[in-house]
Order: structure tokens, then C-alpha cells, then sequence
């Protein structure tokens, strides 16, 4: 007799007495509870912050003047990447990055982020960790902020929301979405659920003053036409619902994801893992704690809203752990750029480094630019956890490790950046080398990083740079005139992975776009040469 599932069943037990599920709802959970053994499919959720920076989480940064248990837990359970980074350094080119596995520049966006209403970035028929995981038998959901583009019915003076909304998650791989198009101060504000908005936006409104914060607030009373808007707050008004806050999107966003995976893991489908895509809208503008958060922390409402967030990872880490689901779900937690240029402001007022020590924040090719947050725990399938990876790492290797983990290849025109870091996670010794690393500014600058040496690229308007960040992470000592060699040798290695249309192996593929004038230190005639050489 197999004595495991009613082993389980006990454990599952005295947890839901002495945790957060009531023992009903315990019980519910043993039958899938007992599934989850090491070397089945794990289930996956990405959690995804915004504008967080590297030293925002107390595990990383001793000095931080807030503290931040669960994500710590998330380090201490698993694996803690120190030299993870965006795919950019702003935000709709690092989610493309992420979801895609290849760099953003390589489409149509060389730099700058989207509003709410464009056609979706990311093309029909490329794969994402959604569709991947989607074909291979997961089911998929994004909750939370999307800013990669949709096509909304009508236009902004003439919508019909009793009509679907188009080119956005569910075309993308995703089988549920529940969020925000963008970031809030885009507008098109409503609680969306798949194509649908329950309450349409047909207020109006824009930025107002946050009294506890630098920033603003996206809050009701809204106004019926833009002129009330003009008047009101001197300027245009953008759509919004009239039932959306700001400060809901955190506690809305944790309860619609809990209810989905239970929804995953307690019917009659609970034989399939599922993928949860989970891009919180915080820290980013508005900084908006709830009233409960007010006074926690030695930080201001900033502090507060990074402890509020933290709450939320603890709620998703309890219901897992309540549904006996925690052993095999890999979790994946980063964020999609460097910190806010408030980073300045809390570091006078609050003597609290965002950038944990590295050289400016968002929007930057610097390391606080892009080197971000960046935990793997997944109980059942880490070896050694509680341990460090100080080699390089992007987040345009999600795509390509997820795939190793299920055992399905990729195909030569899907992850083209994407290197896979799945080695680290099950092998303590990996040898794990990461293929030259491309970063981003939102300035037009690039950056290459091969093991230590960093090199910045020149521009059009500054010179480049070189950096050994072995031994100078915070980038204050220029090496360009000591290793010339190097700066050839990186320079030789970008040309070719801007040109080949791929980090990895395999057969050239071609960019979206011609040469691009942001590549100033290469002309287009030899863009070209090197183009057809391939």
C-alpha cells in the first residue's frame, strides 16, 4: 500500500488548522496535494514589480529602511541572483523582453514605453512563456499590469465597450486576464477581466496631488467631459472607470490571482500545472500605501508601499503552502527596471539606497539602471537552497530555462536571447556561463557585460566605457584606455549579436528593422555587411 497521500493528507491537515485555509478547504486540496511529487511539471509564477529597485529588499540591502520578509523568504528558500538584470531599463521593453526572450530593440520600439492603446508589441505568432506553457498543457494567466499594448474598440472620443478588446493577453498565450493595460497615469483605467471591462471607463480625470507622496494620486471624484478636467486640473482628461482607485490594484490583483490557481487546483483540472504571470503595478507612480500601511517602516509612504507589496507575496506564498502546492511551484521574482529618480529624494530624507549601492536608476544603461531583484525558490526541484549566483543572468532567460525544465526545445525563431540558467537551480557546482548580456538606456545607449567587463558603448552624444565589475560594481573607474583589447574584443561580440539577430546558436534571424541610428558606433554600411555575411 501507498501510505504517501495519507501522509500528506495529515500534514495537509494540521496546516489548514493552523494556517489560513479552513480544514474544509484543506481537505479539498489533498487529492491534488498528493500529485505534486518531484519530476512532475512544477507550476510557475512570475511575480513582477515596478520600478523596484535592487536595494529595495531587505535581503539584499542591510541598510534598507523597511523590511521585506517574504521576498526575503523567496531568497532564503531559494536561490538569490546578485547579478540579474531587466532586458531594459524601462518598462514595456523589459516585459516584451521577458515574455519573449528576446531584446526589445530588435522590433519597432528602439526606446520609450507604450500608453495604454497601441497595437500589442508583441507579434502574432511569436512565442511567449505563455504560449509555450499554454501548448505544452498549462494553463496560463496574467493578473495584473499588462503595458505592451491593445487594441480597444472605437476610439478615445467614440468607444462601445459592449465590444471586445483586441490584440492583448488572451492573443498572446494567455487562457485569463485580469489587470490594467499600462501604468496608471496612461489612463484607460478599469478593472479588466479577459476582453471586458465590468465597469467601463467612461469618466475622465488625470494626475492629481498625492499629499504623502511626490508623485499623484489617480482617484475619484472623476469628471464627465475633458473641459470639467481642463478646468479642474489643468489638463486633458484620460478615460478611467468610475469604480477604479489606485490603491486597489495590490489587494485586487492578489485576490483575483489566489482565486484562479484555486480555481486550477481544486476542480477537475487540477491535472494540469499552471503558469501565473503576476506584474504588480508598485512600486512604481502612484505611490499609494493603504491607510493600514501608514507608519510602518522608517521610509516614508515609499517604505510603505514596498511593505504593503511584500504583504501581498506573503498572501500568494500562504495559499500555497494551504494547498499543499508549494513543493513543486517555482516561483520567479524580479523587477522590470532600477528605481524611480525619487531614489534621490528617499536617500536624502530617509537615508534609503534604492539602487543598493549601484550607480543611478531607471531609464539608465548604469547598473541601477537594470540590475534588479531576482529569486528563484522552488522547493521540490532546487538543490542547495539559501545560496547565492553571482554570475550574470537576464531576464530574457526565463523563456529558454522554463523550456529546459519541461524538456521542450525551442524553435529557431522563438527566444533568440534567451540562455538558459536551469543548471543553477538543479546543480549546486554549475558551470554555468552566460553568453554576453546586452543592456539597454532609455537614452539610446547599449551595453555589453561578459563575465566581469562591462562595456558602454559610444553615442552619439557621450563617449564609451569600460568597467570591470568584479571589483567596481558602483562603475566609477573607466578602463577603456588600460584594455583596449577588450573594448575590440565586446565591441566585435555586440556587432555580431545585433546582426545575426540572436544571442544563441542557431540560424540568423532577422531584426524588424534596418539599422537604427542609436548604433552609433557602427555605420550602416557595415550593419549592412555584416547583416549579409550571416
Amino acid at each position: 500500500m501507498n501510505w504517501f497521500p495519507y501522509y500528506r493528507f495529515c500534514i495537509l491537515l494540521i496546516i489548514g488548522v493552523l494556517g489560513q485555509c479552513t480544514v474544509s478547504e484543506t481537505i479539498s486540496f489533498a487529492d491534488e496535494a498528493s500529485d505534486c511529487l518531484v519530476g512532475r511539471r512544477p507550476n510557475i509564477i512570475v511575480i513582477y514589480t515596478d520600478d523596484q529597485g535592487y536595494g529595495d529588499v531587505s535581503a539584499l540591502n542591510p541598510n534598507a529602511k523597511f523590511q521585506t520578509p517574504h521576498m526575503d523568504r523567496l531568497a532564503r528558500e531559494g536561490i538569490t541572483f546578485t547579478n540579474a538584470h531587466s532586458s531594459d531599463s524601462v518598462c514595456t521593453p523589459s516585459r516584451y523582453g521577458l515574455l519573449t526572450g528576446r531584446y526589445c530593440w530588435r522590433t519597432t520600439l528602439k526606446q520609450n514605453v507604450f500608453g495604454a492603446e497601441a497595437p500589442c508589441l508583441i507579434a502574432d505568432g511569436r512565442m511567449t512563456l505563455a504560449s509555450l506553457l499554454q501548448q505544452n498543457g498549462y494553463h496560463t494567466a496574467i493578473v495584473g499590469k499588462w503595458h505592451l499594448g491593445m487594441d480597444f474598440p472605437g476610439t478615445a472620443d467614440s468607444r462601445d465597450w459592449s465590444q471586445p478588446v483586441r490584440d492583448m493577453p488572451l492573443d498572446k498565450g494567455f487562457d485569463y486576464f485580469y489587470g490594467v493595460p499600462a501604468s496608471l497615469n496612461f489612463g484607460v483605467l478599469a478593472w479588466f477581466e479577459n476582453r471586458h471591462a465590468a465597469t467601463p471607463p467612461t469618466l475622465l480625470t488625470n494626475k492629481k496631488t498625492n499629499p504623502r507622496y511626490l508623485d499623484y494620486r489617480i482617484a475619484p471624484p472623476y469628471d464627465v467631459t475633458t473641459d470639467q478636467t481642463q478646468e479642474s486640473l489643468g489638463r486633458k482628461g484620460f478615460e478611467v472607470a468610475p469604480d477604479f482607485i489606485d490603491n486597489q490594484c495590490l489587494t485586487r490583483f492578489t485576490d483575483k490571482a489566489i482565486e484562479w490557481m484555486k480555481s486550477k487546483t481544486i476542480d477537475d483540472q487540477h491535472d494540469k500545472p499552471f503558469f501565473l504571470y503576476l506584474p504588480y503595478t508598485s512600486p512604481h507612480y502612484p505611490v499609494c500605501p493603504l491607510p493600514e500601511y501608514h507608519g510602518l517602516g522608517e521610509c516614508g509612504a515609499y517604505g510603505e508601499f514596498l511593505i504593503e507589496t511584500d504583504h501581498h507575496i506573503g498572501r500568494i506564498l500562504a495559499f500555497l503552502e494551504s494547498g499543499g502546492i508549494d513543493d513543486n511551484t517555482l516561483i520567479v521574482f524580479t523587477s522590470d527596471n532600477g528605481p524611480e529618480n525619487r531614489w534621490t529624494q528617499d536617500q536624502k530624507q530617509h537615508n534609503h539606497d534604492s539602487r543598493g549601492g549601484l550607480r543611478e536608476g531607471k531609464r539608465s544603461v548604469y547598473e541601477g539602471g537594470h540590475r534588479v531583484p531576482f529569486f528563484v525558490r522552488w522547493p521540490a526541484g532546487i538543490k542547495q537552497p539559501s545560496r547565492s549566483w553571482d554570475g550574470p543572468v537576464g531576464q530574457i532567460d526565463v523563456l529558454a530555462t522554463i523550456a529546459e525544465l519541461i524538456a521542450v526545445p525551442l524553435p529557431n525563431n522563438a527566444g533568440e536571447d534567451s540562455h538558459s540558467f536551469a543548471s543553477v537551480l538543479t546543480d549546486a557546482d554549475s558551470k554555468h556561463e552566460r553568453l554576453p548580456l546586452i543592456n539597454h538606456g532609455n537614452d539610446g545607449r547599449y551595453s555589453i557585460t561578459d563575465g566581469n567587463w562591462k562595456l558602454i558603448l559610444l553615442s552619439a552624444k557621450k563617449k564609451g566605457e569600460l568597467y570591470d565589475l568584479a571589483v567596481d560594481r558602483g562603475e566609477q573607474s573607466d578602463q577603456m584606455k588600460e584594455h583596449p583589447q577588450v573594448v575590440d574584443r565586446l565591441t566585435n561580440a555586440i556587432n555580431q549579436i545585433i546582426t545575426r539577430g540572436r544571442t544563441t546558436l542557431g540560424p540568423p534571424q532577422p531584426n524588424d528593422t534596418g539599422y537604427w541610428k542609436d548604433l552609433s558606433w557602427i555605420t550602416a554600411d557595415r550593419f549592412g555587411e555584416l547583416t549579409r555575411s550571416h
